[in-house]
This record gives structure tokens, sequence and C-alpha cells, in this order.
């Protein structure tokens, strides 16, 4: 479904952190439909147009979570509340939130925490018990941290430089807390290369867990073929965002590299 894009209101903006600005806006859940964490829709700024992740889905109340890394995101940065931004969806494959009294592990990295607190949100209010490893360069470059908090999950911050909670990798941190924890399942996004690193530590300890990717997108509806994986062939933008582990190991990019709006591996 196409979906054409709804013009709405930027009602709230948070600077999240320097580089990270949450944009909240009204979105009819019974007209347009109630996103499920782990999908994204498109953001058309009247220009452009580009993938978001959903970052936070309240009664009638949409947020996405912005990192400011090129000329589109720049441009969205300069909005103030009111302005206006175009947006379609939601699409994807998205998070698998049917789990009720669960141990749940979710690991974000950077701006990756974005759809984790989509999901994280949504499985602590379902009484779940969900341990949160929120992983950035630097203290400044946290993300939804406090919000999970508030919620009850137990949120374990790592930092590159060491500048807050526990020194190293998202990948280091979860090592550790797997010496005297087990999950029932997990949920991943974040940088690639990170993601892999995971995916090994929770396939070596037997946890099944689901992978949010990125690739370029076009079109959000299968068609143009821009997203698309090596092997399976799979689109990104239906048969993702997110894999479960035995789809994982059939993606061999995964990890390695993925392809620029020509094509060309990077």
């Amino acid at each position: 479904m196409i979906n054409e894009p709804k013009i709405v209101e930027i009602k709230e903006i948070i600077d999240e952190t320097p580089t990270i600005k949450t944009f909240k806006f009204d979105w009819d859940m019974e007209t347009l439909g109630k996103p499920n964490p782990g999908e994204f829709v498109m953001v058309w700024n009247f220009k452009n147009e580009k993938p978001m992740s959903i970052a936070q889905i309240n009664d009638n109340e949409l947020a996405i979570s912005v990192k400011n890394i090129g000329e589109f995101t720049s441009q969205l940065h300069e909005l103030k509340i009111g302005d206006k931004i175009g947006v379609r969806g939601s699409y994807g494959n998205g998070f698998n939130n049917t789990f009720e009294g669960k141990k749940i592990l979710a690991i974000g990295g950077g701006v990756g925490m974005a759809p984790i607190h989509s999901i994280a949100s949504d499985l602590l209010k379902k009484g779940n018990d969900v341990d949160v490893v929120a992983a950035a360069v630097t203290k400044d470059e946290l993300l939804y941290g406090d919000l999970l908090e508030k919620l009850g999950a137990n949120v374990h911050y790592c930092t590159d430089d060491g500048s807050f909670g526990f020194r190293g990798f998202a990948t280091d941190c979860t090592i550790n807390l797997l010496e005297d924890s087990t999950y029932d399942y997990a949920f991943v996004c974040g940088p690639e290369i990170m993601m892999k690193g995971i995916f090994d530590i929770l396939e070596d300890a037997k946890i099944p867990a689901q992978y949010s990717l990125e690739r370029y997108m076009k079109c959000a509806l299968g068609v143009c073929g821009q997203c698309c994986v090596d092997s399976e062939g799979w689109r990104i933008c239906v048969e993702g965002p997110v894999f479960e582990n035995d789809k994982i190991y059939k993606i061999t990019e995964f990890g390695k590299y993925r392809r620029d709006a020509s094509g060309v591996k990077f």
C-alpha cells in the first residue's frame, strides 16, 4: 500500500544529544493504523524523502529520533515547532512484541536506541523483565536510557571512551551481562558491525534474537529493489528491516558491506 504522505505538524522537538533530535507529531491511529515497534515511516521534507525508524508510539502520537549525518537530516534539524513535514507509512516487518512475563535483553548502539526504545517500552508495559544495553561513543550521545529506566528497565550504559557506565563496546557489555544472566529473547539495533558481534555472542549463548537492519531505500514498497540484500534477495523495506537470527545466517553481506544509491559496495 502506497500510503500517500500525510502532512503533519511538529508539536514537540527534543534535543536528545548534540547530534540527535526527537520530533513528535500527531498520528490518527484509527485512520492511519497503529505501527508496531520496529516499523518505519518515510519522511518527506518537501524536497527529498528518507526512511526513519519509529522511536515512540503513544496515543495518537508518533516520534522519530533523527541523527544529523547529512543534508537531509541537517534540514530536519533546522525545523521548528509548528513546521510541517510529510509522513507516509508505517512500513516493514517489525519486532515481535507479543512476549509477556519473559526475560528480555534489548541492545542499542547510538541512534539505534530509537527502535530499541519502541520495543523495550512496549514489552515493559506487558510485564516483561527487560535489561537494556544502551551504547554510545561518549556520554553525551547516550539515548533513551532515562526514559526506559522510568518505565522499569534495567539499563546498562556503556561508552567507547568510558565517560559513563561500562568502558567498552556493546559487545563487551553483553558478554559481561551473560556471565550472570540468561534471557528468553533479545532485540538488537545499531551499527551493523556491532550487530554482527552481538549476533555471534547471542548465538553462542543460544539466545534467539531479532536484528533491525538498515539499507538505502527509495520506495519502501518493495518495488524498486534498491534495498535488497545478497543471498535470498530479501527487501529490507518489506521482509525487513527486522530479521530473526535464522534469517540473518542467510544474509551473506551482514556485517561485511552494503551498497550505496548506485549499487556499489562499501
